[in-house]
């Protein structure tokens, strides 16, 4: 069991922003979110996240509703990492991670032996154990998404939820960042623009299209130059980028 949505709906702002979908992650998988700007992706998170409410439809969490748990038996479970990493506090590394055990802690505990391990796990496992020390505006960009993965995983979730993480960071940044995610023992789902970053690195995807989900299964099975000419637009040349079969995709004029 794990999170999933069952033909959920949604307006937001009187216009239908998710529209009747259905996502059931195995446990495990990195499952991308894709769709042009406006498809839904990033309202998709909201509700699987429990922070909306959807107008029709369920999202569960190990076989209950979502709604009916509290925001702390969630955040024990699932985490989640937007686009923008920024605070206006320059504190530590370690301090911004630390705050991924929030739910774990009780009302007058202070730090555990178990909250450090967390958080030193945390962030080893993102390769920012060195820089524990140092301050959050030293960092480059892609220092603070990984900061802020490490912040997640130190709040011991099953469920990642990641909304566009790669915004702003150059390939390289990318590419590792990418990399570390498909490599966590959690099920993880990522809202993307990129179709190549998403064949390359996720197990399955789910296509968005105007709030509707309109594909889904492996890349390979999804990602068609019939697919990305409905949904995007464009023309593309799709091929075999290597002995895996993951989909490449090269856009033509």
């Amino acid at each position: 069991m794990t999170l999933a949505a069952d033909r959920v709906s949604w307006r937001r702002g009187g216009a239908l922003v998710v529209d009747g979908v259905s996502l059931r992650p195995e446990a495990g998988q990195t499952v991308g979110l894709l769709g042009p700007n406006g498809s839904g992706k990033s309202s998709l998170l909201r509700l699987l996240h429990g922070l909306a409410r959807p107008d029709s439809g369920l999202v569960t969490l190990d076989g209950e509703g979502i709604d009916a748990l509290g925001r702390r038996r969630i955040a024990k479970r699932v985490a989640s990492v937007s686009q923008h990493a920024e605070t206006d506090t320059d504190i530590t590394v370690y301090d911004v991670v630390r705050l991924g055990r929030t739910p774990h802690r009780s009302l007058f505990g202070g730090e555990s032996h178990h909250d450090e391990q967390a958080v030193r796990e945390a962030l080893r496992r993102v390769g920012l154990l060195d820089r524990a020390e140092r301050r959050w505006l030293s960092l480059s960009g892609g220092e603070r998404q990984r900061a802020q993965i490490a912040r997640a995983l130190a709040q011991e979730p099953r469920e990642l939820l990641l909304d566009e993480p790669t915004n702003h960071l150059d390939i390289r940044h990318q590419l590792e960042l990418l990399a570390l995610v498909a490599d966590l023992p959690v099920t993880s789902v990522i809202a993307l623009h990129d179709l190549n970053l998403a064949a390359m690195f996720c197990d399955a995807v789910l296509v968005l299209q105007e709030g509707r989900a309109v594909a889904g299964g492996t890349p390979a099975e999804v990602l068609t130059p019939e697919l990305i000419a409905e949904v995007y637009e464009v023309r593309a040349a799709v091929t075999s980028a290597d002995a895996s079969g993951r989909p490449h995709i090269a856009y033509l004029p």
